[in-house]
């Protein structure tokens, strides 16, 4: 599975590769200068924290590198174990009866696998996006890594599928016992505040594959 420490490793080595710090790579992907700063990958409490697929997709454009780029930095032995992992389009995921009571997607009609880096413990299945709903954020085609069963915190990427059919892309604001906030991902979008009743499903992005 995907070791915490491993996957911090690979981005300094890749940080590394390219004659940077890891703060002089955050600053070339147009993060904050401070994201891969040792003190930000344990919190004050000592649990462990991992870098955001964003943050990490970021500097994977800025370096031209790809994702098996990067897994061979986490794993250079090339031994990461792989495991399929359930693939469902946006039309199927909002189709009623479709999740079990752990958040996956059930086998049937539109269901079909895909290879993917073990994440232990966590829970995943992918995501393929359809049209223009998630844009400009994400395409038609682009394929979202989601967990329903990982911890979630502010400033997290999660896909919401709400009890109307509606699959929204947003940034973790909040949650509560009554209300789900999120901050838009779109300039030209207002940040959406919904009630847990109204929620079907949400899930944190792990991943994209665009």
């Amino acid at each position: 599975m995907l070791s915490h420490e491993r996957v911090w490793a690979a981005i300094d080595a890749l940080a590394s590769r390219h004659g940077m710090t890891a703060s002089g790579l955050a600053r070339k992907a147009g993060l904050d200068a401070t994201s891969f700063n040792k003190s930000k990958r344990v919190s004050p409490e000592g649990r462990e924290r991992w870098p955001s697929t964003e943050s990490i997709s970021k500097i994977l454009k800025a370096t031209g590198a790809t994702l098996e780029d990067f897994l061979r930095l986490v794993e250079p032995s090339g031994s990461l174990r792989r495991s399929m992992i359930p693939l469902i389009g946006m039309d199927d995921a909002v189709a009623g009866n479709v999740f079990n009571e752990e958040g996956m997607p059930n086998e049937g009609p539109g269901w079909d696998e895909i290879e993917f880096p073990d994440f232990g413990q966590e829970k995943v299945f992918a995501l393929e996006v359809t049209g223009d709903a998630l844009a400009p954020l994400y395409r038609d085609g682009d394929v979202l890594i989601v967990s329903p069963t990982a911890s979630t915190r502010k400033g997290d990427r999660i896909v919401v599928c709400t009890t109307s059919g509606e699959i929204l892309a947003k940034e973790l604001k909040r949650r509560s016992a009554k209300t789900l906030e999120m901050t838009s991902l779109a300039k030209d979008q207002e940040d959406q505040m919904i009630p847990t009743e109204e929620v079907s499903w949400a899930a944190r992005i792990m991943w994209a594959r665009q």
